[in-house]
C-alpha cells in the first residue's frame, strides 16, 4: 500500500513539473518508466526535504504587500514565504499535500511552489502560503493539515515565479 501512495503523489511530477523535458523517443530510454520503477523500489530520486509547519496568508492582511522579498508580484497558491535560512530564496518545492488543492482558476494544483518570499515569523522548519487576495482566498486550503506539510526540494528559478 505504502509503494502504491509513492506512485500516486509523484504522478504530477511526471506530468506537471515545471520546465520538464520530453522523454526521449530512443526506446532503451524510458525516464518514466525507471522514475516509476524508483518509487515502487523505494529507490526516489529526491533533494532535500524537510517537514513542515505552515500559516496561510493573503494579500490585505496586515504586513502583506502586493511584491514577495525578490521585489516580484505574489502569485496566489504558487508563492511560499520561508526562513532563507532552511530554504534557499528561488527554491522550487514540491508540497505533496497541496496536490488537488484548487487553484483561482479552478484547476487541481500540482504541488509546486515557489520559495520567493520570507517573514519575520518564519523560523526554521516553518514555511506560509500564499493563498491570493482577501481572506476567502484561504476557504481553497480548507482541509490542508497545516501542521505537518512535506516539502521537497525540486530545482531553482530564475527571475520572478511563474504567473
Amino acid at each position: 500500500m505504502r509503494h502504491r501512495l509513492a506512485a500516486l503523489a509523484i504522478i504530477p511530477l511526471l506530468f506537471m513539473a515545471p520546465n520538464a523535458q520530453a522523454a526521449s523517443s530512443d526506446p532503451a530510454s524510458d525516464s518514466i518508466g525507471d522514475l516509476l520503477m524508483s518509487v515502487i523500489t523505494g529507490a526516489l530520486p529526491s533533494g532535500p526535504g524537510w517537514n513542515l509547519k505552515a500559516t496561510l496568508y493573503h494579500a490585505g492582511a496586515k504586513g502583506v504587500g502586493a511584491l514577495d522579498s525578490l521585489g516580484c508580484k505574489v502569485v496566489a497558491m504558487r508563492t511560499v514565504a520561508v526562513d532563507r535560512h532552511l530554504i534557499a530564496p528561488r527554491s522550487v518545492l514540491f508540497i505533496k499535500e497541496t496536490v488537488g488543492l484548487k487553484m483561482p482558476d479552478g484547476s487541481p494544483h500540482d504541488g509546486y511552489w515557489y520559495a520567493s518570499d520570507v517573514g519575520g515569523a518564519i523560523k526554521g522548519q516553518r514555511i506560509d502560503l500564499y493563498t491570493g487576495a482577501g481572506a476567502h482566498s484561504m476557504v481553497q486550503a480548507r482541509g490542508l493539515n497545516l501542521t505537518s506539510l512535506t516539502a521537497i526540494k525540486v530545482g531553482d528559478f530564475k527571475g520572478c515565479p511563474p504567473n
